[in-house]
């Protein structure tokens, strides 16, 4: 059995939290910078009408299937995928990782101040791990149409001066995800994830769904009630659904 499937021509690994963490800890130590993408049914979608995004994505080293639709389309062509594995669960699982190893950490994105608060959050309940430094999102860079800018030269060159084992970058979708394509051979670290708002997250700005939500699978429609300006993002599930339903080929192995 493959261990991916290819869900519109996206590559999706077929892991679970669990041996998503196994990868990690080969990343760590295998001496080159590992890229790990988290696509959930939003950037898909997307990726289907974007050539760039798709095809930078299925240069990942690691691909979690990180919405809940995904899972349920692989399941309804007979091609499970194992489980949902989030972003932000693998980040946390990232924090555990490296304050058992002593591995240093770098905080990119997010607005003024809240890659500190996270850092602080952090070292708090995570004493072991080493902050290398952060940085906030809000830089001339490829995420913001300036690619190469002397801002961005100038954020990677303070990233490299702290030497970070690993790498958050919480841009939001499709910015992070094409910002470390065109600057991962830039920088010197071993695994660096685009893990979007997980950065609120651990700063104590957004709280994440209550978890009969997050057991469910749910947790779109909860944000969705929080937040109904989603609305029109949230109309790509529907039709991803009628996607899946009616097409031969947009799940494959």
């Amino acid at each position: 059995m493959k261990d991916t499937i290819k869900i519109m021509g996206i590559r999706i690994n077929k892991v679970t939290l669990d041996s998503a963490v196994d990868k990690v800890h080969e990343f760590v130590n295998n001496g080159k910078t590992n890229v790990i993408y988290t696509p959930n049914t939003e950037i898909v979608m997307a990726a289907r009408k974007d050539d760039e995004l798709r095809n930078l994505l299925n240069e990942g080293d690691l691909n979690l299937p990180d919405g809940i639709g995904l899972v349920y389309a692989s399941k309804i062509k007979k091609k499970p995928l194992k489980e949902r594995v989030t972003g932000y669960d693998i980040s946390i699982k990232i924090i555990e990782i490296a304050n058992k190893e002593g591995l240093s950490l770098f905080l990119l994105g997010g607005r003024q101040g809240v890659a500190l608060k996270a850092c602080e959050n952090i070292k708090e309940k995570y004493s072991n791990v080493k902050i290398a430094g952060f940085h906030h999102g809000y830089f001339k860079g490829t995420h913001t149409g300036y690619e190469g800018h002397r801002e961005e030269m100038e954020v990677i060159k303070k990233i490299n001066d702290a030497k970070p084992d690993i790498l958050f970058v919480g841009f939001g979708a499709p910015r992070q995800e094409k910002w470390i394509h065109a600057n991962k051979d830039k920088l010197n670290c071993k695994v660096i994830i685009g893990n979007g708002g997980t950065l609120d997250v651990l700063a104590g700005n957004v709280k994440r769904a209550p978890e009969i939500f997050q057991r469910l699978g749910l947790e779109w429609l909860y944000r969705l009630l929080k937040e109904p300006w989603r609305f029109k993002r949230q109309m790509v599930l529907p039709l991803f659904a009628i996607l899946v339903l009616f097409s031969k080929d947009d799940v494959v192995e």
